[in-house]
């Protein structure tokens, strides 16, 4: 891990190179996003490893017969082998962050970057076989088939970051094996803006974490729901602060990213044309970029409500009343996150229990991936299992049982013959 560390620091700017030849990632993104997680990750462990993997005692109970002389702990141990997939959209930090994670914890790991993002998949894997022993790491590239064949395969664990389809289907194959699977998936994570706030300090914040990275972020704010009467308010906001941000000319800023591909480039433009009121959306076909874009009251039935949008798309809905917010989170299933803005605790706490959602932000977006003391995953079909911090360690370790006794004479009472009548005092023994 500390070869790793300073491999980080040593090409960093290596690694802006290749996020920004995948991605066009701008450096201070590429640093926040992509190398400080795995530097926190790094910490993480160096600080409280040794503790994590101390053995712990537990108790025994003395009193019956067959535990009496022993005594209990629980051993975190390694699991073994660990498959780890990475996606294209934060291809480094959601590559290596896992990483970290699986091989502190005594693990052996295969890495198979995606293919979407190729310079920085290509740089992993020569970073890695630079540095670190393939007898811990080994780096395999490769299409959607070599992904294919490797979840076929039998792993101690494997580890997918990427979309809810290819989930189900790295899932169905490892149930193949009965092999114990970390789905981190997605889904529409819808923001809530309650009234009474000042509109452009909330809105600020949620555009700036929608448009990280293009909206190419699993936890980024989907949708945005605000009180009936301001939208007006919202979509003059949305201007002023995407001027503020981007400039006259968005698709032209250095501080704003492509899509990855041609292919999620044309399935966004799709989405786009469906929308009937809108801001931004500016197109530059052969850069693949999409200027931000504001769609307000869209149909229930398009495709930016029906699928997760991943890109620089915001829809907006009013609407009346808490009940009418649950319907519409409600047609949807369970979210990776939930943004509520609002300065009223009682409303926070009504939509919090009334929608499940893998992680909650209150007042701000993104920032809780940020935090490796807090687990992060999703729940239903938005992910399985957690990790982050002393989660991973939970995630890629196998907490085994071990009672221990000494080579002493047993109790008489414990074996056959049973000469000892069933009664309520021996029942508490036994």
């Amino acid at each position: 891990m500390k070869r790793l560390r300073v491999l980080l620091g040593t090409y960093e700017s290596e690694i802006f190179r290749a996020l920004s030849e995948d991605l066009q990632k701008p450096e201070l993104e590429s640093y926040g996003s992509e190398i400080a997680p795995v530097l926190e990750e790094i910490r993480s462990f160096e600080r409280n490893l040794t503790r994590w993997s101390e053995p712990k005692q537990v108790g025994t109970p003395w009193w019956k017969l067959i535990h009496w002389g022993a005594s209990s702990s629980i051993r975190p141990r390694p699991k073994g082998r660990v498959l780890i997939i990475g996606p294209w959209n934060y291809p480094f930090h959601l590559s290596l962050l896992p990483v970290v994670g699986a091989f502190a914890c005594g693990n052996r790991v295969v890495l198979k970057p995606s293919e979407l993002a190729p310079a920085t998949s290509a740089l992993l894997k020569k970073l890695i076989e630079e540095w670190i022993s393939d007898d811990y790491v080994k780096v395999i590239e490769g299409d959607a088939r070599l992904s294919e064949e490797l979840t076929n395969r039998r792993w101690d664990h494997l580890f997918f970051t990427g979309g809810t389809e290819i989930g189900k289907k790295v899932m169905r194959a490892a149930a193949n094996t009965l092999t114990p699977v970390t789905l981190e998936l997605g889904g529409k994570s819808p923001c809530i803006l309650d009234s009474g706030l000042d509109i452009k300090t909330s809105l600020r914040r949620i555009l700036w974490g929608k448009f990280y990275n293009a909206g190419q972020t699993c936890v980024a704010p989907d949708y945005l729901l605000i009180p009936k009467g301001k939208l007006r308010e919202t979509e003059e906001a949305f201007k002023a602060i995407i001027q503020d941000f981007y400039g006259e000319k968005p698709l032209l800023s250095k501080d704003y990213a492509r899509i990855v591909s041609r292919r999620h480039f044309e399935r966004l433009v799709k989405i786009k044309s469906e929308a009937q009121n809108f801001i931004g959306g500016e197109i530059d076909s052969e850069n693949l970029r999409i200027s931000p874009m504001l769609m307000s009251q869209p149909n229930p039935e398009s495709l930016c409500m029906k699928e997760e949008i991943f890109g620089p798309i915001l829809p907006v809905i009013e609407y009346e009343g808490l009940e009418e917010i649950r319907q519409i989170v409600a047609r949807h299933p369970h979210p990776l996150a939930l943004y509520i803005f609002s300065k009223n605790s009682h409303f926070q706490n009504q939509v919090m229990d009334s929608i499940p959602s893998g992680g909650v932000c209150i007042n701000d977006v993104l920032i809780h991936l940020g935090n490796s003391e807090l687990p992060f995953g999703g729940i239903g079909t938005s992910g399985l299992g957690a990790y982050h911090g002393y989660n991973s360690f939970k995630t890629f370790s196998h907490f085994q049982s071990l009672e221990r006794k000494g080579h002493f004479i047993d109790l008489p009472q414990r074996f056959p013959p049973y000469k000892m009548k069933l009664n309520k005092v021996l029942k508490w023994f036994v």
